[in-house]
């Protein structure tokens, strides 16, 4: 438990601290970069004939603000991520978009959510950095309804992505004190192995487990290239603290790197995914 605690203070720290303004600051990139998996899960709320979501780890509310567009009157759309700055973006859009959707900032793992339940629970990549995921799905199961559907969408293993990994390996030979990506605790690809996740979702009460895989087509500007690889991940986190000089020649290193992803103007890629559905 002590280790889990750590690291979900460390989660506490990145996504309060550097990680979040980085989101804020990309926040549009990403927002058109990861429209598809909003998309789908705005489908899979509305197919459930839902009333009453939790978006999980919402980061500045585009998810939410959209399943609470589709949900119309009488919905309700709850926001829910440990990060402040970004809930903190999240209800001014809400606010100046005059939706109702609302948004809490509390941590998934221990805030015990006031009724009325959940119809439907769902993750557009929030799920993968929890210190202790069952004791973070056994408390959004006391959350859920009876029959409540949980649609939570996961990257796959690091492998399946390439894309994600192209900056830091380019950037290895100037950066070594880049921290390694982990599998084993909180971190973008913390879900690669489906029957780990299997066995999060049952030891903490969700039944019905079905976990498929997701491939979808990305893109965003090549103009937009720079920043999404010197602001955002591991990498944008150690480059903040390099010299020009070493700055320059990762930047170049990196860029270059990303070539066979370049079309015309556009950038493209695929992000390898799950999608995992389960009922309370």
């Amino acid at each position: 438990m002590h280790d889990a605690n750590t690291r979900e203070h460390e989660q506490q720290a990145l996504w309060n601290g550097p990680a979040a303004q980085a989101w804020i600051d990309a926040r549009e990139l990403l927002d058109a970069m990861f429209r598809p998996f909003e998309d789908l899960l705005v489908e899979a709320v509305i197919a459930a004939g839902a009333r009453r979501v939790l978006d999980v780890g919402c980061g500045t509310g585009t998810t939410t603000l959209a399943i609470a567009r589709g949900l119309g009157e009488g919905g309700g759309a709850v926001g829910l991520d440990i990060s402040e700055p970004m809930i903190a973006v999240a209800r001014a859009r809400a606010a100046n978009d005059g939706s109702a959707a609302t948004f809490m900032s509390a941590d998934a793992e221990t805030h015990r959510i006031a009724p009325p339940p959940f119809d439907v629970i769902v993750s557009r990549f929030g799920v993968m950095f929890f210190g202790d995921p069952v004791g973070a799905f056994t408390n959004l199961h006391h959350a859920a309804a009876k029959e409540a559907a949980i649609a939570c969408i996961a990257w796959r293993s690091a492998a399946e992505n390439p894309f994600m990994m192209t900056a830091e390996r380019a950037a290895a030979p100037f950066l070594p004190n880049i921290p390694p990506r982990r599998t084993d605790g909180p971190g973008q690809f913390a879900w690669a192995d489906d029957r780990k996740v299997a066995g999060i979702l049952g030891d903490s009460g969700w039944s019905g487990i079905a976990i498929e895989p997701l491939d979808v087509t990305c893109a965003f500007p090549r103009s937009e290239l720079d920043r999404y690889v010197t602001r955002l991940g591991p990498l944008g986190l150690v480059l903040r603290e390099a010299d020009e000089a070493t700055r320059g020649r990762v930047i170049g290193a990196v860029l270059a790197a990303f070539e066979p992803f370049v079309e015309g103007d556009m950038v493209r890629f695929t992000a390898a995914c799950w999608m995992v559905r389960a009922r309370a």
